[in-house]
């Protein structure tokens, strides 16, 4: 049974209704998670002070947040990746991401602390914000500020990312240290952003070799992202034996998302879910902290976030979704719902199947040939 962490701020981080990284995400999974009758019972974590946010990120980019969150960036905003189009500030915004940052952290303090050992904390994973960068949706990066934390504990922790892009804020700002390793699934970055996370990255210095990427072709299938999981992952944590997974569960490598080209289905994170407790339990004593992420089409989101909650809370996954539930969104969003917790079978027809299919494994043997030198090494 998993520690839920959660509190109505989160919905604060918000920044704006046409922009794709919306708080009505986390507000639909939870309803549905309330109307299937699952006993979340969340717990409110405290708010992420300054000082913490310094952990990982610079004084004059946490300066620039704060002039911004009056609603009135600074001149100087955009050098520090505010007021862009990606990442437009609106008022409160410190005081909003310090929101999630604390979640996420407060997370890894219970496990730290021994107080729990798995941990869904329901928001979070800003993993494109970099020291002194804002960055794709993400302001401050509270992935790292609790892997930070964990670090501070001296416990050695492992970084697996399954958004549908490249975790490189996470990456950068732990890749000299030989304590994190850092796994990103992704659609590789010749075709999407943030345009980065090749095989040949695997991390600097004393970290080189402990930052492990697999780019993956448009256009993937469940079965070919399952097979490169499987591949990759359950090797890089023999090896590395962790005494921590942090992972952050984005939702938008799901066939219907709106920003990426990977096919997901909600079958598909079910079984990313499962294998990720399991290998948990395998690896690091069970200790395991997920965050939220990215998603951005609210209909699959919204369900493969309830799948994680009732994932990790061992619960029973039902079939249909509450017909209350549905009306109740489908008048909101002026949208048909799925029906089901789980897609209806898919023939998604894509042209070279098994050439993807192909270039996936040869990608993921190649990861392991790029990091395994370095361990040998070690």
């Amino acid at each position: 049974m998993a520690t839920t962490l959660f509190h109505d701020r989160y919905l604060e981080y918000d920044f704006g209704p046409e922009h794709p990284f919306s708080p009505v995400r986390q507000e639909m999974a939870m309803d549905l998670l309330n109307a299937l009758g699952v006993p979340l019972d969340p717990e409110a974590p405290p708010v992420a002070t300054r000082n913490d946010v310094r952990r990982v990120h610079s004084e004059p980019f946490v300066e620039t947040v704060e002039a911004a969150s009056d609603g009135t960036p600074p001149p100087e905003a955009r050098s520090f990746g505010l007021n862009t189009g990606d990442v437009p500030v609106f008022e409160g915004m410190d005081a909003a991401t310090r929101g999630l940052v604390g979640g996420t952290l407060h997370g890894a303090r219970l496990i730290a602390d021994e107080e729990a050992t798995r941990v869904l904390q329901f928001g979070g994973g800003l993993h494109h914000a970099h020291r002194g960068r804002a960055s794709g949706f993400c302001v401050y990066n509270d992935l790292s500020v609790a892997i930070d934390a964990l670090r501070e504990h001296d416990l050695r922790v492992a970084y697996v990312d399954v958004d549908v892009h490249h975790g490189d804020g996470v990456q950068h700002l732990h890749e000299e240290d030989p304590g994190v390793l850092t796994v990103s699934l992704h659609e590789t970055g010749r075709a999407l952003f943030p345009g980065t996370g090749h095989i040949e990255d695997i991390g600097a210095g004393p970290g080189r070799g402990f930052a492990l990427n697999v780019p993956l072709a448009p256009f993937t299938e469940s079965g070919s992202y399952l097979d490169a999981f499987e591949h990759v992952v359950p090797h890089t944590l023999q090896h590395f034996q962790p005494d921590v997974i942090v992972a952050q569960c984005g939702a938008d490598a799901h066939f219907s998302d709106p920003l990426a080209d990977l096919l997901l289905t909600t079958q598909a994170y079910e079984r990313i879910f499962r294998r990720l407790l399991a290998l948990a339990d395998e690896h690091a004593g069970g200790r395991l902290l997920c965050t939220l992420g990215g998603g951005y089409q609210l209909d699959a989101v919204s369900r493969v976030w309830a799948l994680l909650a009732l994932v990790m809370l061992d619960c029973e996954i039902p079939d249909a979704l509450p017909g209350a539930y549905r009306d109740r969104w489908e008048a909101r969003l002026d949208d048909p719902l799925t029906p089901t917790l789980h897609d209806p079978e898919q023939d998604f027809e894509v042209d070279r199947q098994s050439s993807i299919e192909t270039r996936n494994r040869r990608t993921s043997e190649q990861a392991l040939e790029q990091v395994a030198s370095h361990w040998h090494c070690a």
